[in-house]
């Protein structure tokens, strides 16, 4: 009787789960609750993304633990636990990104953009990366081991974007089982936005051209403000219903931003449904981190394409602006800016400064690089609803 209940306590541990004992449980759970414990030191100790790499580092490591059953369906009585809960509600049913989405365009200005219109283009080219990764994908799917559809490509494809939310939305529509690497990836390489982009940007620029300093923004108007995410939305109603549900929401919480008339809703937006809505989308991403999901050839291919769409991206941008400068030496663009084409918000625009504060201490390129940080805010959504438009049709 006793040596039964010392067994039965025995195989509830841990630290049986660890050693390959229990079903669906082994080494490959401590490996990955040591990954979560990485992310974890990154974000407490580096500083990178702590708003996300802390809920996800918890996640992940809550996810793990053998026989805890918080992030799946415990077989013997059924329940589920509180992060697949979060997860279904949320990611599952593509709720959270529309929700980080409301909250991003509450904190956004776009005047930088009205100001300056030209600066979407540089936002549209940061998305290269989004289709030369896609691509990619399919070609690694030659490799054995390596098994990636059409579907999973574009999945992949969009952490070009530098775009957590859209790359989980996306995601979850088109390829839910790899929603763990992939919104790791995107959130992974957003925070390493200051070691990524500035060894491209001066790869692809001159001293001469890092010091190019622009023209003051004229001063934009409460109507330009208000009118803008109305008419953002209607062509994007008329031209690409498929990128409604993320440009939508964007555009409405930008609009509660500039009307001025229900800051009550901007603020909750900005600040309150934004924290707690990022909480749970972290935790819930970080329980896909589940060993017997992520540790495989998948998961390398994932990081390896996400790495190359979101230089791909970087550099889109600065070429984009360099063309630019040749086409219209009249009014020079600091190719720096172009570099904030990707989604990273505003840590793209601060990156493009900094770097141009290299060359030249005096030349302030912050809010000019806010035109393409925000459009790629804009771009990144496109790019998502042209996928979900076309990739099914395709497979069909």
């Amino acid at each position: 009787m006793i040596g039964s209940a010392f067994n039965q306590l025995w195989q509830s541990t841990g630290l049986f789960g660890f050693m390959g004992m229990a079903e669906g449980f082994g080494i490959g759970n401590l490996i990955m609750i040591l990954v979560g414990f990485v992310l974890l030191y990154l974000a407490i100790k580096k500083g990178f993304e702590p708003l996300l790499l802390v809920p996800i580092g918890f996640g992940c490591i809550l996810s793990n633990i053998p026989m805890g059953f918080i992030a799946s369906v415990d077989p013997s009585t059924g329940a589920a636990g509180f992060i697949k809960l979060l997860f279904d509600m949320g990611i599952d049913s593509g709720l959270f990104p529309i929700l980080i989405f409301m909250g991003v365009g509450a904190m956004t200005d776009f005047g930088p953009l009205i100001a300056n219109p030209k600066t979407l283009l540089l936002g549209a080219a940061a998305q290269l990366g989004i289709f030369v990764a896609l691509i990619g994908a399919l070609a690694l799917s030659f490799i054995p081991g390596i098994n990636f559809d059409l579907f999973a490509a574009a999945s992949i494809g969009i952490i070009g974007g530098a775009d957590g939310p859209t790359a989980i939305y996306v995601t979850s529509r088109l390829a839910p089982d790899l929603l763990g690497p992939i919104a790791v990836a995107a959130y992974s390489y957003m925070a390493l936005v200051p070691i990524i982009q500035p060894p491209i940007m001066r790869a692809l620029t001159t001293k001469e051209e890092r010091m190019i300093k622009m023209q003051q923004l004229r001063p934009v108007s409460k109507f330009e403000k208000i009118i803008f995410p109305i008419m953002v939305l209607t062509t994007c109603a008329i031209l690409l219903p498929s990128a409604t549900p993320l440009i939508g929401s964007l555009m409405f919480g930008n609009l509660a931003k500039e009307c001025g008339v229900v800051n009550r809703l901007s603020d909750t937006m900005q600040n309150a449904l934004m924290n707690i809505v990022t909480i749970f989308l972290g935790l819930s991403v970080g329980s896909k981190m589940e060993a017997s999901h992520f540790l495989n050839l998948n998961t390398l291919g994932i990081l390896f394409l996400g790495m190359v769409a979101f230089g791909l991206g970087t550099a889109g941008g600065v070429l984009l602006a360099k063309l630019m400068n040749k086409l219209d030496p009249k009014h020079p663009v600091n190719p720096l800016i172009g570099s904030a084409g990707v989604s990273a918000v505003p840590m793209a625009a601060r990156v493009s400064s900094k770097v141009g504060q290299e060359s030249d201490p005096q030349n302030f390129l912050l809010m000019h690089a806010m035109g393409p940080n925000v459009a790629g805010v804009i771009g990144s959504a496109v790019a998502a609803g042209v996928l979900l438009a076309v990739v099914p049709f395709m497979m069909a």
